[in-house]
């Protein structure tokens, strides 16, 4: 039986089967107004809460942090308030039970009429687990087959491992999360990541904020496109 191509298809495309799962996903918004966390249940649930057991403040969050990673944490939160920035981070946290999952915090501003910001917005990646290596093998076996598919798929893993200091499974799997949140090919996704690179700003400390954008919009793009 042939694998899937993941290149060319969404995740509802069909009764084809997906070949990887994304990270395990939650979403969060932050108001500066009141320092306000608001938690979706995923997010919950990756801390060992159930959904709505407890608030979410900036202590708590802070309570869960891995102790060498806790400072760092706290500093961005400080950086957020001060200067606007979205929440954008990768450290560890433990939950409940002292399990450690290292997340990715991908953000965006949330922009009031004015275009000021108020808050920030964005989602949780857990990559505690990483891509099964069967389902990485079947994937990249599937992907062999077309050339130039594989071929920006890989730089667009490259990039995130580059920009967010994480592993190639790690990347993989950011990917596909974005392809089945948006239901647009892998492969289409990956080459709005390389194309895109031209509209981020160089100065290393916009860098990751300009990139969050990139990855969070580029649906949005690529339905632009396809419909004109």
């Amino acid at each position: 039986m042939t694998s899937p191509d993941p290149t060319e298809s969404g995740p509802d495309e069909g009764s084809r089967t997906v070949v990887t799962r994304p990270a395990s996903v939650g979403s969060f918004t932050f108001w500066f107004a009141n320092q306000r966390w608001e938690w979706s249940a995923e997010v919950y649930r990756m801390h060992g809460y159930a959904p709505g057991q407890i608030v979410p403040t900036t202590e708590l969050l802070l309570s869960h942090k891995h102790p060498e990673d806790r400072d760092l944490v706290a500093e961005l939160i400080e950086r957020t308030l001060a200067q606007g920035e979205p929440f954008s981070s990768r450290h560890r946290f433990l939950d409940t039970s002292g399990r450690v999952h290292t997340v990715m915090v991908i953000a965006d501003q949330v922009l009031d009429d004015d275009g000021e910001p108020v808050g920030t917005t964005g989602y949780y990646l857990d990559l505690t687990e990483t891509v099964d290596a069967v389902a990485e093998a079947a994937a990249t076996e599937a992907i062999g087959g077309v050339v130039a598919a594989r071929a920006v798929v890989e730089q667009a893993k490259g990039v995130l491992m580059r920009m967010y200091g994480i592993d190639a499974e790690q990347a993989f799997k950011v990917l596909v999360w974005r392809s089945q949140e948006t239901n647009v090919k892998l492969r289409d996704i990956a080459a709005c990541v390389i194309a895109g690179l031209k509209l981020i700003p160089r100065p290393p400390v916009q860098t990751v904020t300009a990139f969050d954008h990139l990855l969070l919009t580029c649906h949005e793009r690529i339905t632009s496109t396809t419909e004109a």
